[in-house]
């Protein structure tokens, strides 16, 4: 008996040496940082801030732990449940309702330090705030533009958009149809890349005043579908059957996807989400020219668009709290915050690292994205429970479907807000 107690303490030891982080043999406390940095430059620019923090703070050391935004949330679902979460943990703000619900995720308003709660707009922590608490530091985002051919664009004489004066949806439903029709047969005013089709729809369904998600006195979330929520997914279904302006095959692709046909002269403008410009620059051949534009405007939102950030949070499990909020907060100091939102393409939620020169350059549509900046708002799912359910069940295969053709308008409405009502009324309960 005394043998196997011995056995079992050295196995619960093991055990305890494989969750969040820890005390080392010599006295250095250890925090695990899962990144989900995937392109070079991100992940050189986070790898380079751990070893910076390291090198100035030898008593806190950190790890730097590789995720993948492919799984990240049945991941960390996993190894909240097993009780080895990462310290500090790296994801999007519409990932963390189901989290910080639950109860994995720590709160962080008493230990962030009141230079970062000042430096990101009111607007961006709300992305990351669910009930009276915050969970995670929202960072970086990203808008979604229309990356477009310039040869094309300028031949065709279509007036081109700015921040200031863009293209409202009717617009750009009629310049598609121009464009395609100068283009010549098998080539499209633009192509609609929407594999992950509800996170698009929904976001670019603000500017016309979309919603989709309303939330009632007693806190509960229902979906209404109205007139509004079908500005956009009109615009892409009949720009894909009826006008024949937009590819019907890319809809099953991925941006990436897209790139090829985009660099061939095929379609004219793809939307994409503004990181997408680092792929451009190291796969389009030397002498193609393109140019960022912003998303179409609505009648009612103008610009305005979802988004969801990525963010920093901190397991409710790890020992170290305020450690891990202190290397949060050195990650995002001004200058570093730069740094990650350059290595990713993307743009600073900061309001000083905004200021940064280097992002407001013309080149390579740097300034287009800052201007975008100010329209961005809390994604209309964000605080949705059951909103990942919801998505990939009901939603991403009803969208495609209307996409496509293959339902109507009030079949597409009837499965999302009646199915979709039926999964969120079960996390309501």
């Amino acid at each position: 008996m005394r043998k196997l107690m011995l056995v079992v303490a050295a196995v619960v030891l093991l055990l305890s040496g494989c969750s969040g982080g820890g005390d080392s043999h010599d006295g250095r406390i250890t925090l695990r940082f899962q990144s989900l940095a995937w392109q070079d430059d991100s992940v050189q620019a986070n790898k380079q801030l751990v070893k910076e923090w390291n090198e100035a703070h030898p008593d806190i050391r950190v790890e730097y732990v590789q995720g993948s935004w492919d799984s990240v949330h049945d991941q960390l679902l996993t190894s909240f449940e097993g009780g080895e979460a990462p310290d500090i943990i790296h994801d999007a703000s519409d990932d963390l309702a189901d989290f910080a619900y639950g109860g994995y995720l720590a709160e962080l308003s008493g230990l962030l330090p009141d230079r970062l709660k000042r430096d990101i707009p009111e607007r961006s922590w709300g992305t990351a705030t669910f009930g009276d608490g915050v969970y995670g530091v929202p960072f970086l985002q990203e808008p979604r533009v229309l990356i477009a051919n310039k040869k094309i664009l300028d031949a065709s004489g279509v007036r081109v958009p700015t921040v200031e004066n863009p293209w409202s949806w009717t617009e750009f439903r009629q310049v598609s149809e121009e464009l395609t029709a100068r283009m010549g047969e098998g080539k499209y005013g633009v192509a609609w890349p929407l594999k992950e089709p509800v996170s698009a729809t929904l976001n670019l369904g603000l500017s016309a005043g979309g919603q989709l998600f309303h939330r009632g006195a007693d806190g509960k979330v229902t979906i209404r579908f109205s007139d509004a929520d079908a500005v956009v997914p009109g615009t892409i279904r009949d720009q894909v059957n009826s006008d024949r302006s937009a590819s019907g095959a890319t809809l099953g692709m991925g941006g990436s996807d897209a790139l090829p046909g985009f660099f061939g002269g095929k379609y004219a403008m793809v939307p994409l989400g503004f990181s997408y410009r680092q792929q451009i620059i190291q796969q389009a051949p030397e002498d193609f020219e393109w140019t960022v534009l912003p998303a179409p405007a609505g009648d009612t939102e103008g610009l305005a668009q979802g988004v969801s950030p990525q963010t920093l949070s901190i397991a409710e499990d790890s020992p170290y709290k305020q450690e891990a909020a202190r290397f949060i907060d050195f990650l995002l100091q001004p200058p570093n915050m730069v740094r990650l939102a350059k290595g990713d393409w993307m743009l600073p939620t900061g309001t000083e690292a905004l200021k940064d020169p280097s992002l407001h350059t013309a080149a390579y549509g740097w300034a287009t994205g800052a201007a975008l900046a100010r329209e961005l708002r809390p994604a209309p799912a964000q605080s949705v429970r059951g909103y990942p359910e919801w998505k990939d069940k009901v939603a991403t295969p009803a969208l495609q479907e209307y996409y496509s053709g293959a339902i109507d308008r009030a079949e597409l409405e009837k499965r999302l807000v009646a199915d979709g009502n039926l999964v969120l009324a079960r996390y309501q309960r």
